[in-house]
């Protein structure tokens, strides 16, 4: 598998000219994968604090905050998206 990665960078480093992805289409995918990373988070979080309340009822707002604290990946994309350089930001009005 790193030898994928490595005929991906060579690719990537002969081509200077042009850039690989567009500054939309990287936009696109910082928010994405930060989304996919959320969502994978909060698939096992969430299974195990709907188990955690239905054992015991004093368990819902340690649950309720465990499952909403993977959001923060997906908040730090969009602050990522932001803060990667103005003229960034100003391609993708």
């Amino acid at each position: 598998m790193m030898e994928a990665f490595t005929e991906v960078a060579n690719v990537a480093l002969q081509n200077q000219n042009l850039p690989i992805l567009s500054p939309k289409a990287a936009a696109a995918i910082t928010v994405g994968l930060g989304a996919i990373g959320t969502g994978y988070a909060q698939r096992g979080i969430g299974a195990a604090a709907v188990g955690a309340i239905a054992e015991d009822d004093d368990m819902f707002v340690p649950g309720l905050i465990l499952t909403a604290l993977p959001e923060t990946l997906i908040i730090i994309a969009f602050v990522t998206l932001f803060l990667a350089g103005d003229t960034f930001v100003g391609t993708l009005g």
